[in-house]
């Protein structure tokens, strides 16, 4: 399983991104799709996840800026990020959980100059 993402990039602050993730190989019924973010030095931290069924979770700090959304048909996961502020730089990660293993894409840098 690969997970290829794409979308990031060099922004000011305010500004918008929309990331995508397309998961490809053998895949099977993904059950939960999600985006990481990590800064060197800090722990890689949930930005958020959707559920097979739709629902999703955010962390505090993107919530209402932030939209997570899924393609079943095509195994993609997107985050739209509005109104990007300089704590929002890191490297993002997408994440799959599928039969229960997981697996992670190798990451696009996001950076938001103030």
């Amino acid at each position: 399983v690969q997970l290829q993402a794409c979308g990031g990039g060099l922004v000011q602050a305010g500004a918008s991104l929309r990331l995508s993730c397309a998961a490809s190989g053998t895949i099977l019924p993904i059950n939960i799709m999600g985006w990481y973010r990590q800064v060197p030095g800090k722990q890689r931290e949930l930005v958020a996840a959707i559920a097979s069924v739709g629902s999703a979770n955010y962390a505090n700090s993107v919530e209402g800026r932030f939209t997570i959304a899924r393609d079943n048909a095509k195994n993609t996961v997107y985050l739209q990020m509005n109104s990007l502020q300089p704590e929002d730089t890191a490297q993002y990660y997408c994440n799959i959980r599928m039969a229960g293993r997981e697996y992670w894409g190798k990451g696009t840098q996001v950076t938001v100059s103030s």
